[in-house]
């Protein structure tokens, strides 16, 4: 004897897994390939079966059914435990891009319900609301990126919803690549002049002589050790750099770490230039005097640059240096100029980065061999 068809109430004949609840409601029940019971709702019959025409293409096409539970920050975690072959100070960037934008703007959204839309509206938001550079807006689509490619691989979703959304950006936004520049020869001269000649700057001389006479970047400065420097034969061996971000156990505090280079080229060897050793020989015998550091990172310590509390500079330090020392040249020099009726001469702004452009300049100036340049400044 047939089984006679369920029907809900107004007498519609209720197809397998549907089912009208009390309320009034519909529901569709179906089991998922791990043998879990999945359930929809919808508040008429018509939406639901709706619903249930995209379970069934998602089942067809092989998307996971768990795939409607799952949110970007669970992607997130398993792309991160996943994830290989970058190194730490890389990796840690792609954390840190993730916790502090992204995580609480749409980390919660269940990754089945993105769309291009969603993503071109996040993105918008961080340019208008956030303000944030196109530099940084570029990591966090690189790490949405790859995480949607991991979803698309592992059959939660169809497509990456990420994919060109950041051209149209560029292109709406007329984002524009900020060309930097090295200072010019008097700005240079100005600002270690200036730095020789004050009484709380000077401090900050040799760690700035060293960059601009040698091209290294602040991570490789910072991480100079005594070891590394041979000044007998004037030689500076570049190995690896410092790196300074939070720590892996979430805690919210930030500690140094040892960074490898990228690339075999990275590892280096630079002749120093008079000024660079006259700098580094001066502080030597300094530190024979006062002591060498002592402080430890990743089993390597004597490093050449410290603070007054003995440990490495870290970066962000260097740029506010920079910003401080810049701005209290300006300003007395502004009064100078007005005392003395004449227009200012003023250092422009510039990050510690823009030291390695400025010795790139120079060192094109007299340098014409290519593949001398290149060496240098791998």
């Amino acid at each position: 004897m047939a089984r006679p068809k369920r029907k809900d109430k107004t007498r519609t004949v209720l197809r397998t897994g549907e089912l009208q609840r009390s309320n009034g409601s519909y529901q569709y029940s179906w089991t998922d390939e791990n043998h879990k019971r999945r359930y929809v709702y919808s508040k008429t019959l018509e939406a639901l079966r709706i619903k249930e025409e995209a379970i069934e293409k998602d089942k067809s096409d092989g998307i996971k059914a768990e795939a409607r539970y799952v949110t970007l920050d669970d992607l997130y975690e398993l792309w991160k435990d996943l994830k290989r072959g970058l190194k730490n100070n890389t990796f840690e960037n792609y954390k840190y891009i993730y916790e502090t934008f992204v995580r609480r703007q749409i980390g919660s959204k269940r990754v089945s319900t993105f769309l291009k839309s969603d993503i071109k509206r996040f993105y918008n938001y961080l340019v208008d609301e956030r303000g944030l550079k196109p530099a940084t807006v570029d990591g966090v689509h690189n790490i949405l990126h790859q995480i949607f490619d991991m979803a698309v691989d592992d059959n939660y979703i169809r497509n990456n919803p990420t994919n060109n959304v950041l051209r149209e950006l560029k292109k709406a936004h007329c984002f524009k690549t900020e060309k930097r520049r090295g200072l010019t020869r008097p700005e240079q001269e100005l600002f270690m002049d200036y730095l020789k000649n004050s009484n709380t700057a000077v401090y900050w001389y040799p760690v700035f002589a060293v960059m601009l006479g040698t091209g290294l970047r602040v991570g490789e400065a910072i991480g100079i050790r005594w070891d590394d420097i041979d000044l007998e034969n004037r030689i500076i061996d570049i190995n690896h750099s410092l790196t300074y971000y939070q720590r892996a156990d979430d805690s919210y505090k930030c500690e140094f770490r040892v960074s490898l280079p990228k690339t075999e080229a990275g590892n280096r060897r630079i002749p120093m230039m008079q000024q660079v050793y006259d700098v580094l020989q001066e502080e030597y015998e300094r530190q024979k005097q006062e002591g060498f550091c002592v402080e430890n990172v990743d089993g390597m310590t004597n490093f050449v640059f410290t603070n007054r509390f003995g440990m490495p500079h870290n970066p962000a330090t260097v740029n506010r240096a920079i910003k401080r020392i810049v701005d209290t040249h300006n300003s007395e020099e502004e009064v100078a100029a007005k005392k003395e009726k004449r227009e200012p001469v003023m250092i422009p702004r510039f990050s510690c980065h823009i030291f390695r452009h400025t010795f790139a300049s120079r060192f094109c100036e007299n340098e014409t061999n290519i593949k001398v340049i290149q060496e240098v400044m791998v």
